[in-house]
């Protein structure tokens, strides 16, 4: 079965101009990975220059606030790569359009110092690189249920012989992923699989961070809201 969030109804204003250069970078590093790859220096490079939470923990120095930064745009695999930027294209691009290039680039990559942070508060002795852009944009999926709750987003869906695409409200789409998010977390704790190379927490930490960014930002400016976040007076 597969069910793949493709499309926001929502329109923007501008050109997703953050989004899709950050989508670009993203691509970039990928092929500087494959060539890494064939020369069997892949893992070496994930270890130098990804965050690895075992190395954070026991030995923190200034290098490690560019590991988590750089970690951000390195991937496990093109299906890896492109789950991320199809998510941060339809979801980002919106979030983008309401916060601005500026606050939105700064709001993408606090989101995914959380994201790291959370993962390692969990796993502090694990040796495994955290690679990818997950949690930066599980971020901005948090910020999209705040701002955007009621907006169709277009959904294929197929199973056996049935293809279909759906148009449920975001909330329910984001909704359930976040709840998805928890129970494989919780079922890889109880395997002791530490996620099975899924990093669960930094998902729900980037999630979590996004959304309360956002409904900080809403309480705090209230003039700043999309109209259709805002309570009348």
């Amino acid at each position: 079965m597969l069910v793949l969030p493709f499309r926001t109804e929502k329109s923007t204003d501008r050109f997703p101009l953050v989004t899709f250069f950050l989508v670009v970078i993203n691509v970039l590093v990928y092929l500087y990975e494959l060539r890494l790859a064939q020369v069997g220096q892949l893992q070496t490079a994930f270890l130098k220059w990804a965050i690895v939470p075992r190395e954070v923990t026991t030995n923190p120095n200034l290098d490690v606030v560019l590991d988590f930064v750089r970690t951000m745009f390195f991937h496990g695999g093109w299906l890896h790569l492109l789950g991320n930027m199809l998510y941060l294209y339809i979801f980002g691009r919106n979030v983008e359009d309401t916060l601005g290039e500026w606050l939105y680039l700064f709001f993408y990559f606090f989101c995914g110092v959380a994201a790291s942070l959370a993962q390692i508060v969990l796993s502090p002795w694990s040796p495994l690189p955290l690679v990818g852009a997950s949690g930066a944009i599980a971020g901005l999926l948090g910020a999209y249920l705040i701002l955007y709750p009621g907006e169709r987003v277009r959904v294929f869906f197929w199973f056996l012989h049935i293809v279909r695409v759906f148009r449920p409200r975001a909330d329910l789409v984001l909704g359930a992923w976040f709840v998805l998010q928890l129970f494989r977390g919780y079922t890889a704790l109880d395997a002791n699989t530490a996620g099975g190379g899924v990093a669960y927490a930094a998902h729900i930490g980037g999630f979590v961070t996004g959304l309360l960014f956002v409904w900080l930002l809403i309480i705090t400016r209230p003039l700043w809201a999309p109209s259709s976040t805002r309570k009348p007076s």
